[in-house]
């Protein structure tokens, strides 16, 4: 009998290149299971930023897991070998940076189809902010400078993806904006410190490193009154062993 592997993807708001604790990086890592996760970091949005690959191998040698980092911008693997690579992988992290750039370098290089077996294949895709809206079929980003909709995706998971939700000023009403407008469909918004898993589209966990951090479900509707026409769901976070608490707003 052929068994079908469950095609998962998380939304992150933190890790290793804004968080010190780790725990979100442990919380992905332990949905893999095995003891030494191969883990591929792919910093394609950021320009294969070199700080920002040499912050992820920092954080990642400590545990326990093979890290290693696919480079688009010198790459040095034909088509044949990035694939191999990419579906031997047990974990794909995607970094942060331009949501639209992203897209497009890994249109180029095919990246995106090899993204779509590894999907089909059981491999978990995980990212931060640009790394957590490639995924979806649309998205809210600053990938044009002012904060806009793009409906551009690889649409692994159905509807759009908002990051720093409450970390960036005008997100919130920005993003409802866009699905009261109907530009945007339906879809999750992601507060800094969450993190989300889903399974075949479906949410199965949602997470927070910080006390008060919160996942939203935005879809069209409500009367307009202070909700822009959207109607705005919190969804119950588990809160992550060795957590801090969010400090109180100030007066």
């Amino acid at each position: 009998m052929t068994v079908v592997a469950e095609r998962r993807l998380a939304l992150l708001g933190g890790g290793f290149s804004t968080d010190e604790d780790g725990l979100l990086d442990g919380w992905v890592l332990g949905q893999v299971g095995t003891p030494r996760p191969r883990v591929c970091f792919v910093p394609t949005a950021s320009g294969d930023a070199p700080a920002y690959i040499e912050q992820f191998l920092a954080a990642y040698a400590s545990c326990s897991c093979e890290p290693s980092v696919l480079q688009l911008f010198r790459r040095d693997q034909d088509d044949d070998t990035l694939r191999t690579f990419l579906l031997s992988q047990d974990v794909i992290y995607v970094g942060g940076g331009n949501t639209a750039n992203l897209l497009a370098v890994w249109r180029a290089h095919g990246v995106d189809r090899v993204l779509r077996e590894a999907f089909d294949r059981g491999v978990l895709l995980c990212g931060i902010s640009a790394g957590a809206n490639c995924w979806a079929e649309g998205s809210h980003t600053d990938s044009f400078g002012p904060l806009t909709h793009l409906a551009d995706g690889l649409g692994l998971l159905p509807g759009s993806v908002c990051p720093h939700y409450d970390g960036e000023p005008g997100r919130r009403a920005s993003y409802q904006a866009a699905v009261a407008a109907g530009v945007l469909p339906a879809g999750w918004a992601v507060e800094d410190g969450v993190g989300a898993l889903f399974a075949d589209g479906v949410l199965t966990e949602a997470v927070t490193r910080t006390a008060g951090a919160v996942l939203y479900r935005v879809e069209p509707g409500g009367d307009g009154s202070g909700g822009g026409g959207v109607e705005e769901r919190a969804v119950p976070c588990r809160l992550l062993s060795g957590s801090s608490r969010r400090p109180a707003p100030r007066a």
